[in-house]
């Protein structure tokens, strides 16, 4: 097993505790924005937690696609709508993005709003160097 710095513990803790204190909310992780997967909650298996990063970054891309031809400026956050599941991603810094999923019916404005936070907390902290940390000490 390998040894995390307490910056690395602190961020996968923020991620984990996020899903266990917000009403609804099932997955999240932390993603790099060509879609590899830096920090997920407890209980997420690599697989699927894999799958929300590509996922993720691929929103993300469309959205910052749909951004130049309305001039929309910097992409804040992207919600889909499925049938059982809301999935929220939020722009954590240039590189990186937060992917939620919540139940529905869930308080659409309190995840964002919770996820506003998380990423105030995580944004300064998500060092290249933290980075390459916590994706070294993924499972495989």
């Amino acid at each position: 097993m390998i040894k995390l710095s307490s910056e690395a513990r602190n961020l996968n803790w923020l991620v984990s505790n996020f899903v266990a204190g917000v009403p609804g909310v099932t997955q999240a992780a932390v993603v790099s924005s060509d879609g590899l997967l830096v920090a997920m909650s407890e209980g997420l298996d690599r697989v699927a937690a894999d799958r929300l990063s590509a996922v993720a970054a691929g929103l993300q891309s469309i959205a910052r696609g749909a951004s130049g031809p309305l001039d929309g400026g910097a992409v804040h956050e992207v919600i889909v709508e499925l049938e059982h599941v809301i999935l929220f991603v939020m722009s954590v810094s240039e590189t990186s993005v937060l992917a939620v999923a919540a139940s529905r019916p869930c308080d659409v404005g309190l995840v964002g709003y919770e996820m506003a936070v998380l990423v105030e907390r995580c944004a300064a902290a998500l060092t290249p160097s933290l980075v390459a940390e916590l994706q070294t000490a993924l499972p495989r």
